[in-house]
């Protein structure tokens, strides 16, 4: 795929990771000293989105390309574990002991046995209570948290670690079982209500409040929303990790994804969430489509579901959902609205997962956007705010790690660094 790219923007892609990577060679001096309140920096350091997992992920990476030391990645090793790392109901792929375990895996393959072992205890044991509750609460027909099946801190993250750590054990069997499950349908509210899919969630969305809400709500969303669960359940069925009634669970989203579509001139869209008055109406209230971005937008929800089609053989969903994705890309409006250069929200989550689904795609349509996007990406590479945060999912190591893979032709890796957004 690297052929879509000019030699000079290949060279300007790794210039700008290497100058990036080395403002983030050394930690920064941080003393958090006694605070272990919530907003305490030191939980930072065990974060792969905001913290120094995530930086040691891109030391890793550079250096098994021999393209810096082992020192930076030790360093931020260090910072990363320099206090127990939490195995409790806030941890998850991105957070706490997984991140850790998946930024050793990643950044460091091999090493570590000790630790490795160790992790992977813990998070056998965090993947165990998690099923547990989970299947509690479903026998007692109640709605589920976020929390307990996205990619971020949930259930998908978790399995998509041990996807990748092991593909032939028995827990990420339960995990895709449990995925499967979770499409059966609830009650979309306490009063009697329409019927609800089975990841229609109680909580309301964080940030600020907003009594659409009430009532609960389903997300759409790869980072904390239905789209992550059907990426997993397709990445694994494509490596021939399956369960009962895998791919009635995928065809099950994917039909519901369908109900939400919404067209326009610039092409297919969905919006980020359905509240109880638009389930009841069938219609949502969203009036157009969300930014680009692979969290929320048309780019991650067409690659989850471009990797479903693929997994069941669905050549008119896929291509469908390829021209979905062309015809955003193509849509300079749609791209104005990018304000962020890194993966979760920004230019570099967007040449992610517009590299990968071309990298599957039928026909070269996508792979022509890429360039422009590689563009826009290097134009906007120091663009975070100041005060930003150096971890990977939003910070500057994901866009220099983003630009790294992109010149060494590596970013569509099976099981490499980018299982941490599910896009292959």
């Amino acid at each position: 795929m690297s052929a879509v790219f000019d030699s000079a923007l290949l060279e300007a892609a790794s210039a700008t990771s290497d100058e990036l990577a080395a403002a983030l060679a050394v930690p920064p001096s941080v003393d958090p000293a006694d605070d272990y309140g919530p907003t305490s920096p030191r939980w930072r350091d065990q974060s792969l989105s905001k913290g120094a997992a995530g930086v040691a992920v891109l030391h890793g990476l550079r250096a098994q390309h021999r393209l810096g030391g082992q020192e930076p990645l030790h360093a931020w090793l260090a910072r990363a574990t320099r206090d127990d790392l939490s195995a409790g109901p806030g941890a998850g792929l991105w957070f706490g002991a997984p991140a850790i375990a998946f930024a050793l895996a990643t950044a460091a393959p091999g090493s570590y046995r000790g630790a490795m072992t160790r992790l992977d205890a813990s998070i056998t044991q965090l993947v165990h209570t998690r099923l547990e509750a989970a299947h509690t609460r479903m026998d007692h027909g109640l709605r589920p948290s976020p929390n307990e099946f996205d990619l971020v801190r949930g259930l998908t993250g978790l399995g998509a670690y041990l996807l990748t750590r092991d593909p032939d054990g028995d827990l990420v069997r339960r995990v895709l079982a449990y995925l499967v499950r979770l499409t059966e349908p609830v009650t979309a509210s306490d009063e009697a209500g329409p019927s609800a899919p089975g990841w229609w969630t109680a909580d309301t969305p964080s940030g600020s409040y907003d009594p659409r809400f009430d009532a609960g709500h389903a997300n759409l969303g790869m980072a904390h929303g239905i789209a992550g669960p059907l990426a997993l359940l397709a990445i694994s069925a494509r490596r021939g990790v399956q369960v009962p009634g895998h791919t009635a669970a995928i065809d099950t989203i994917s039909r519901w994804l369908d109900t939400w579509q919404h067209t326009a001139p610039a092409g297919p869209w969905w919006p980020e969430r359905i509240t109880l008055d638009e389930l009841r109406t069938g219609r949502s209230l969203q009036g157009g489509p969300a930014r680009p971005s692979w969290c929320y937008g048309t780019p991650g929800l067409a690659r989850a579901q471009q990797l479903a089609a693929l997994a069941v053989g669905d050549r008119t969903r896929q291509q469908a959902t390829e021209d979905a994705l062309a015809r955003c890309l193509a849509d300079e409006n749609q791209l104005a609205s990018i304000t962020d250069p890194a993966l979760c929200h920004g230019w570099a989550g967007l040449v992610a997962t517009a590299w990968h689904a071309a990298n599957d795609a039928a026909t070269p349509t996508l792979a022509t956007h890429l360039p422009h996007l590689l563009e826009q990406l290097l134009r906007h590479a120091r663009d975070l705010p100041p005060g930003a945060l150096p971890g990977l999912i939003e910070g500057s190591a994901g866009i220099a790690l983003t630009l790294h893979t992109v010149a060494t032709a590596a970013i569509g890796t099976p099981g490499g660094w980018t299982t941490c957004l599910l896009l292959n």
